[in-house]
């Protein structure tokens, strides 16, 4: 027990650094303060997960930097393509889009974060791990018992707000489907809605200004694909012709 709460201690302080990352590149790129990721607090989850993730699958890898690197990718880059995907089937939006960029995997991960996941696990092998597991390790097991406990509360109640919060953006877009057709109509009319509630959906808006409607999306796509096929198919009726 004493085990399981030094690391869910150490999933928090992995998913504040990745929290306190965000922000910081959101306040380099916008220069002002976002508050990013689904959850209300200080913390990024992901980042947590994939600490954890690296500490438990990657041990074996510390003696050989280059292939705990490539490890490192490998997992972070995973945990992140299915987070990705099983938030757009859960919440019926897409949350984040890399399309746009160089080597990239369905939109979902690309080669400028998954090398950023490499040298983050080194740094959490090699340095971040030995630094802070000395640390929880040196407090009374009393104390770490009591702070797991309230923090664990804090962060249970803080998912089940959040959560409550993100399925209004699903339930929003199943409204507006009904009634719209066009992607960024659609999408431009679900962050209306959600920035007309209260603070909480507008932090949500502001943490994510790329959400999109992936319902619509795929009709949209649909759609251009039948007029791309129908012009295909116009072009070589002539050809035959002639």
């Amino acid at each position: 027990m004493h085990n399981i709460m030094i690391y869910f201690l150490v999933f928090l302080f992995y998913s504040f650094c990745g929290w306190l990352l965000e922000v910081i590149g959101k306040l380099i790129e916008k220069k002002k303060f976002i508050n990013r990721g689904f959850l209300i607090g200080p913390y990024c989850p992901i980042y947590g997960f994939g600490a954890l993730a690296i500490t438990f699958l990657l041990r074996k890898y510390t003696d050989d930097a280059l292939t705990l690197f490539i490890m490192a990718i490998l997992v972070c880059g995973t945990l992140e393509y299915f987070t990705s995907y099983f938030m757009e089937k859960l919440f019926k939006a897409r949350w984040w889009d890399y399309s746009q960029k160089r080597f990239n995997i369905n939109g979902r991960v690309c080669l400028d974060t998954i090398i950023v996941f490499g040298l983050l696990g080194l740094l959490v092998m090699y340095v971040s791990n030995p630094f802070i597991l000395n640390i929880l390790n040196s407090i009374p097991n009393s104390l770490i018992m009591v702070l797991s406990i309230i923090l664990f509360i804090v962060f249970v109640t803080d998912n089940i707000l959040s959560f409550n919060i993100i399925s209004s953006v699903r339930s929003t877009t199943t409204n507006l489907y009904k009634e719209l057709d066009n992607t960024e109509e659609i999408t431009k009319k679900v962050k209306e809605i959600l920035l007309s509630k209260s603070i909480l959906h507008k932090r949500l808006i502001h943490a994510y200004p790329t959400l999109e409607s992936i319902k619509s999306k795929i009709k949209m796509n649909t759609i251009k694909i039948k007029e791309n096929t129908e012009k295909l198919k116009n072009n070589l009726n002539r050809k035959f012709k002639n």
